[in-house]
């Protein structure tokens, strides 16, 4: 549960909806991951709710395919959630990794009000407090393919994958204890290409309005993100994989915050292991009131 004041911001590298077994974490046999099954849209339901968000960064989300029952996750998630404040930008037109191809989305194919008859995949933001403003971004792949750590038949296994066109979304929410922008991205997994894609992020988002909270999978190990940005990291712990977290790739960074502000988040920093996606979730509670004086009754 949210604190009285707070305002959870979280961020989840859905990984499709796709279950993974926690038990593989007691498991001797190396790096072994077995799935617990398809991509589940309950098992994605029940983890948002574990997490009770106020409001939510998703990487790897689905719209339309195959393998997690052709929903729209983002509108399932917002549905559980009670909103419809959410916003969706698909990056690619078919599967990432699959023997179909996929290319990257055009851009009326990233509108909001776009209702795509293709399979897609990118990032959504969701949130259950009001939006009084909506942004995204959208950066070329790296022009090169990487060996990575992937989710197949239900365990790691490391293959050649070409990157994806990645986004970021930003929204301006009007919070219990005052306005917050918050942006969600999930950058490229190529050395190089992520960081450029950080320091146009940090150009893209220099005028919207402080505090401002940045969440996503970045790619980039602890520390790093955070040197780029020049902003303060609330998580320093590992998020991937979730199973036996090893190297932390999943961020909540912030700005303008002051220092009674970022004590009281950073008091709340947490990571979290579910059964959903290979990356653990993580959040913090954001009270805009820390360090105010309290009125008198």
């Amino acid at each position: 549960m949210n604190r009285p004041d707070g305002t959870r911001v979280a961020s989840f590298n859905i990984l499709h909806g796709q279950t993974v077994s926690s038990a593989a974490a007691h498991s001797t046999a190396h790096l072994q991951s077995p799935s617990d099954g398809p991509p589940s849209a309950a098992a994605l339901v029940d983890a948002i709710g574990e997490i009770s968000p106020s409001v939510i960064g998703l990487q790897e989300v689905d719209r339309n395919q195959e393998r997690s029952g052709r929903i729209h996750q983002t509108q399932v998630v917002a549905d559980a959630l009670g909103t419809d404040q959410w916003r969706f930008v698909p990056t690619v037109v078919g599967t990432p990794g699959g023997s179909g191809g996929f290319r990257a989305t055009q851009e009326h194919e990233q509108a909001h009000e776009f209702d795509s008859p293709h399979p897609d995949y990118g990032v959504s933001l969701v949130s259950r407090l009001p939006v009084t403003q909506w942004y995204t971004t959208v950066f070329p792949a790296a022009p090169v393919s990487m060996p990575l750590m992937v989710q197949s038949e239900g365990r790691p296994k490391v293959i050649k994958v070409r990157d994806e066109q990645r986004a970021a979304i930003a929204a301006c929410v009007v919070t219990p204890t005052g306005p917050l922008t918050i942006v969600t991205a999930h950058l490229s997994f190529v050395p190089g290409y992520n960081v450029r894609q950080l320091r146009r992020i940090k150009k893209w988002f220099a005028d919207l309005p402080r505090p401002l909270v940045f969440v996503g999978d970045f790619n980039l190990p602890s520390g790093v993100p955070a040197r780029v940005m020049r902003m303060t990291p609330l998580i320093r712990e590992p998020t991937f994989p979730s199973y036996r977290p090893r190297i932390q790739f999943d961020h909540i960074l912030v700005d303008g915050f002051n220092y009674p502000q970022l004590s009281a988040a950073g008091e709340t920093a947490k990571v979290w292991q579910l059964p959903v996606s290979d990356h653990c979730a993580v959040s913090v509670d954001i009270d805009l009131n820390a360090g105010r004086p309290r009125p008198r009754n």
